[in-house]
């Protein structure tokens, strides 16, 4: 568009906002061949306005903007439509600058960029169409600069029009110089220095189906090196179907694995059995397998930053693949995978969405670290440890995600070697993004948030373009289960509340208000939701509120409590 229209690079956000508004009034095969516009609107676009990027047109000027004598219009450049008041966005190539106008002809198919050479009389100050040389666009050098031209009585008016043919364009006079200013500093208010810029993520699009995506050449690669490794793992065997088995079936499903910034980590495809089918006694038994707990989570944390232990992270692929089944389970051959007619997998590994995956990886991994004289903790079975004459390692474990510190530095090194050689691994470098955890280190110690967790919270419960509260509740207010009207569907209010429980871990501030409004969960009424979203406007507005262990904290264990006074609460 923008080389079509010969406008400048730094027009390509007008040239995307254009873009987009085409886009959304046109019809989408994925909405039923309706237009985003209608389906938001419930009424049809109109494409009556539509025009051609970098169009020639001319715009209505405001009174105060001409004198008695001066044209009433000026020649402009077309860049796209008004975003939030109706009109015409358009390009003044005198004034350098965009205005928004609803009075706008338009030069049908004359294109802005094409007037270039075209010179025209003065017949006042300003030039009619455009003076040769005042550019359409300021140059990117000069982007920051702006110009003034002086008013009208300095500038000179004598000349001498000559009567010319017909093809002889007349000659102008040079437009008078113009004095650039020098550039202007500019500094945030000093009530703004506290304040810091949090990027909007985005939302990317998740393929739900197989044959969607098939079609993307990303997914379909993704698919392909997915099938690629289980095979390479030796996860089934093609075998004749059983006679007395319930086959279990099996589909992918994709994810977009990102950053705690927004940006694309990797794009997953993953192998789902639809363990939902499998019968107890037959396809499997017990399936409880132990995950690391929130407050080993945390602790673990504070000792580091305590005893300034570096802590690093590390990925384990495809993990629950390294889970050996006991049991004879048998499955579909998965989509995209060609093998010979009645044929079926039969599984030798524990597939995603098994009941008995989650804990034959585990059973598998304690096996594997146990041979390197680590043992489990017994408050917490994810928890490993080793003590030699050289220090201490500690391995905490959630699901497939691992933080190794410790001060034995060498027999680190050691574990993540032995660690490689089991299993399929893929190291992170330092911790700083571990479930749902944002973990900021430095030499004061580590800052725990949840800064992303919180934006997705605000997101859900639509407070995006709300406005943010200074406290998450007001004194000595009180509830009962009979305020306001009962909510027909508390699903969403039980989705909130349940995501603020699980912030109150690096959020304490929130704690009793968020116990509050967790007493209402089973039948919660108007009054108490207006409480919930109160809450979230005011984590909106301290986005980064967590918990910072010092390095110079003292190496004790405190506890705090709220102490209960009737009609304080």
């Amino acid at each position: 568009m923008l080389i079509s229209a010969s406008c400048p690079k730094r027009a390509w956000g007008e040239a995307a906002l254009t873009a987009v508004h085409i886009i959304n009034r046109h019809h989408s095969s994925v909405l039923g061949n309706v237009s985003p516009f209608e389906c938001l609107y419930l009424t049809t676009p109109k494409y009556n306005s539509l025009k051609l990027l970098g169009y020639a047109c001319f715009i209505l000027l405001q009174p105060h903007e001409y004198t008695k004598l001066d044209p009433r219009a000026r020649l402009c450049s077309f860049l796209g439509y008004g975003t939030e008041h109706k009109g015409y966005r358009c390009w003044d190539p005198i004034s350098q600058r965009i205005c928004v106008s609803r009075h706008v002809v338009f030069w049908e198919h004359i294109m802005f960029s094409s007037l270039s050479k075209f010179k025209s009389i003065l017949s006042t100050s300003t030039p009619l169409f455009n003076n040769p040389d005042v550019k359409y666009f300021r140059s990117d050098t000069n982007a920051g600069s702006e110009t003034y031209a002086g008013p009208s009585s300095e500038l000179p008016t004598s000349y001498d029009v000559q009567s010319t043919p017909d093809d002889v364009v007349p000659t102008v006079y040079p437009a008078p110089p113009t004095i650039e200013l020098p550039e202007r500093v500019r500094n945030p208010p000093p009530y703004l220095r506290d304040y810091h810029c949090y990027s909007i993520m985005l939302h990317y699009h998740e393929p739900q189906s197989y044959n969607e995506a098939s079609a993307d050449p990303q997914w379909h690669q993704t698919m392909q090196e997915e099938l690629q490794t289980l095979e390479k793992t030796h996860s089934w065997d093609l075998v004749a179907p059983p006679s007395n088995k319930t086959l279990v079936r099996c589909k992918w499903v994709y994810k977009i694995k990102t950053l705690s910034d927004g940006s694309v980590k990797r794009y997953k495809a993953c192998l789902v059995a639809k363990g939902f089918t499998q019968e107890y006694a037959i396809d499997y038994e017990v399936t409880f397998a132990p995950v690391a707990r929130i407050t080993s989570i945390r602790t673990l944390l504070a000792i580091a930053a305590t005893r300034k232990w570096r802590l690093t992270q590390r990925d384990v692929n495809n993990d629950f693949l390294n889970g050996e089944l006991e049991e004879e389970v048998y499955m579909c051959p998965p989509p995209g995978y060609t093998c010979q007619e009645n044929k079926v997998c039969r599984l030798r590994k524990a597939f995603y969405g098994l009941k008995q995956a989650p804990r034959a990886w585990f059973a598998k991994f304690h096996k594997t670290i146990t041979q390197l004289n680590f043992s489990s903790s017994g408050h917490d079975s994810a928890l490993f440890t080793r003590k030699t004459d050289n220090g201490i390692i500690v391995l905490l474990l959630y699901v497939d995600d691992m933080i190794i510190t410790g001060d034995d530095y060498v027999g680190i090194e050691e574990l993540k070697k032995f660690l490689c050689q089991h299993f399929e691994m893929k190291d992170l470098g330092p911790l700083s993004y571990f479930v749902g955890f944002e973990v900021l280190s430095s030499s004061n110690g580590l800052f725990l948030s949840k800064a992303k967790f919180v934006f997705d919270l605000v997101s859900r419960a639509g407070l995006s373009d709300s406005k943010i509260e200074h406290t998450p509740l007001e004194p000595n207010v009180r509830f009962t289960p009979q305020d306001g009207t009962l909510i027909n569907d508390a699903t969403l209010y039980r989705q909130l509340v349940s995501s603020l429980i699980c912030l109150v871990v690096t959020r304490p501030d929130i704690s009793c208000d968020v116990n509050l409004v967790s007493q209402f969960m089973a039948s919660p009424r108007t009054t108490h939701y207006d409480v919930v979203l109160q809450i979230i406007q005011y984590i909106k507005g301290t986005l980064f509120y967590g918990l910072h262990y010092l390095a110079t904290s003292p190496f004790t264990l405190r506890a705090y409590f709220i102490r209960y006074i009737k009609g304080t609460l």
